[in-house]
């Protein structure tokens, strides 16, 4: 009847959750037999700290004394007397000034070895279908150089909580806004064509502002080898009439921009769309393969310049013109964003007829919505936060609730070698790649670093620590405890025992030790750090829960004699572990890290 029971209850809710309804449905007859119409206020069941005090904690009676005009401890005894019975709860008790402390059965701890072995891949997840449909918009690099490390966060980070979204219920579409108009595309394609007319021969002063990597110079070699001379100019032509340069006095901006403009003229746009496609299409390409590589992959790549091709900023505009929310000052056209509380009004057309990126911001913004989702979720870097007013001012212009609009910021990860900061600048070309990163110190170790922080605080990135195989390194810690449990029943076969799984799971009440009912604990904790995670959009709430569960794992490993235990208790030991090499598994997938077998 144990086994039975024990199975049966594989598909129950987590106990926090059956917890949290019993609850529910003890304040709601309380209200109810005393004819309270006001809402009850929100209360949580949190895990309590010292086992002396139970299992779990309630404090529905503190947040609901005013609500029932009771002192919060009467509140907590009428709650008790009216909770429904529940086949894993010993019993409750009240404590303090009202909280309940709830201790469940030894049965109840058990049953999470067997919910484990049950689900397998899918226990800690919630059925698809019963969250929000999110659009998510991560990494999003300008395509004009290879992706660096600071990148790298963002699509660790990105990833991760796409992964937890998906766990958590949510219906989620991830995707990689590709910024393929505008000015630094311009530049980019400028700076390809003036290192292929370099690699003619030509002898120019290449801009300050240009951009310098190596990987302009491999692509304006493949150009010189398809097109030969064809778009070559001489360099009198090019610099006749230029502003100076930074480095001559001027102004590096001005310059820039008069190169981009001659360039545009002297090649005609089919000419000039042969650098800007080259550059754009190379470096996208490089940035797929690398993400990839990284175990990072989009649901959909959405073309910045697809905004004026199908209308969709033409279509922002006129929703804002039509609510008044636009006008004309000094020839250029402005949306009035500190009607809905921006710093300042923003620019939509500049008096040259060129739209702005905020433009591109409303058209993208609408598009999100038009294609059905009811939440837009941005992964920006640290150094946009200025875009958080500005966007929830263009939500409500466009008649969208600004609470769907939530951007998340990441910040910058700095790399350390022997304790040596490393200096990087993108345009300079002075810069660590992130697949630089990922051959260093492998893909596991980048995605867990990357993770293990709150994307709000920096990130130091020890490159010696992500390297070292040893219970230092966080990530191989959890390893380890994977392959531990994978070399255990390894052990176990070539001593010839046969791990019989009905009969652990029917021995699970002989596990009765401190470690074992820490090992069970954290696994039952699981389902609570991936929702936690998903809630707060904070996937280092599951690399720390993982480490939690690793270290008490190792704990009952150097504990308990496991193999050595005569059957039953053997049988059930093998199932406790079977079922934190489980969960370990399905948590480091979320996280983007492999779990092997052998290290």
């Amino acid at each position: 009847m144990q086994l039975q029971y024990r199975i049966a209850q594989h598909n129950a809710p987590p106990v926090k959750d059956s917890l949290h309804a019993l609850f529910d449905q003890a304040l709601a007859s309380l209200a109810s037999a005393r004819e309270i119409s006001t809402a009850t206020v929100p209360f949580a069941i949190e895990r309590s700290r010292d086992g002396a005090h139970g299992d779990f904690a309630c404090n529905a009676a503190m947040v609901n004394a005013k609500v029932f005009g009771q002192p919060p401890r009467a509140i907590a005894q009428a709650l008790v007397e009216a909770l429904p019975a529940h086949p894993g709860v010993e019993r409750v008790e009240i404590a303090g000034p009202g909280f309940i402390n709830i201790f469940l059965k030894a049965d109840a701890r058990h049953a999470v070895v067997a919910q484990v072995l049950e689900r397998g891949d899918a226990y800690g997840r919630v059925a698809p279908g019963r969250g929000e449909k999110i659009t998510l918009e991560f990494v999003s690099a300008n395509p004009t150089g290879p992706l660096h490390v600071g990148h790298g966060r963002g699509a660790a980070y990105g990833a991760t909580l796409g992964n937890l979204l998906a766990a958590a219920g949510h219906d989620v579409q991830r995707e990689y806004y590709v910024n393929d108009a505008g000015r630094q595309m311009d530049i980019l394609g400028t700076s390809t064509w003036l290192r292929y007319l370099e690699q003619l021969g030509e002898p120019l002063r290449f801009p300050d502002n240009g951009y310098r990597g190596d990987y302009i110079n491999a692509i304006a070699s493949d150009l010189v080898e398809r097109a030969g001379e064809r778009f070559r100019q001489p360099w009198a032509t090019v610099a006749e009439g230029l502003p100076a340069d930074e480095g001559q006095g001027g102004d590096k901006e001005a310059h820039i921009d008069a190169i981009v403009a001659r360039a545009k003229a002297l090649l005609g746009p089919e000419g000039y769309g042969v650098f800007f496609d080259a550059a754009l299409e190379t470096i996208l390409a490089d940035i797929r393969e690398d993400l990839a590589g990284f175990g990072v992959t989009f649901d959909n790549w959405f073309s910045e310049r697809s905004l004026v091709y199908s209308g969709a900023i033409d279509r922002a505009l006129k929703q804002l013109d039509d609510g008044g929310h636009l006008y004309e000052k000094d020839g250029a056209l402005w949306f009035r964003a500190t009607t809905f509380g921006d710093e300042k009004d923003r620019v939509v057309r500049r008096e040259n007829g060129a739209l702005t990126y905020f433009a591109s911001d409303l058209g993208y913004l609408n598009n999100k919505f038009e294609r059905g989702y009811t939440r837009a979720l941005y992964l920006f870097g640290a150094d946009h936060h200025g875009y958080i007013a500005r966007l929830k001012a263009a939500a409500q212009g466009l008649g969208h609730d600004p609470e769907r609009i939530e951007i998340r910021l990441v910040q910058f990860a700095v790399l350390y070698e022997n304790g040596e900061k490393i200096q990087m600048s993108t345009r300079s070309g002075q810069f660590v790649t992130l697949r630089d990163l990922r051959r260093d110190v492998g893909n596991d170790a980048a995605r867990f670093f990357y993770v293990m922080r709150g994307n709000d605080q920096h990130l130091d990135f020890d490159l010696a620590l992500a390297r070292e195989q040893s219970s230092n390194n966080p990530v191989y810690y959890l390893q380890y405890a994977h392959a531990r449990i994978a070399s255990l029943f390894r052990q176990a076969q070539g001593k010839g025992v046969q791990w019989n799984r009905n009969a652990g799971l029917a021995a699970l009440d002989q596990l009765s030790t401190g470690t074992e009912a820490a090992v069970m604990t954290a696994l039952s904790r699981y389902p609570e750090w991936i929702a936690a995670a998903a809630e707060q959009r904070a996937p280092q709430l599951v690399a720390n829960g993982l480490r939690e569960l690793a270290m008490a794992f190792h704990a009952f490993y150097n504990a308990e004699p496991i193999l050595a235990a005569d059957s039953p208790l053997r049988d059930a030991r093998l199932a406790l572990s079977a079922a934190v090499k489980q969960v370990l598994a399905n948590g480091l997938a979320l996280l983007g890290v492999s779990a092997p077998d052998s290290m």
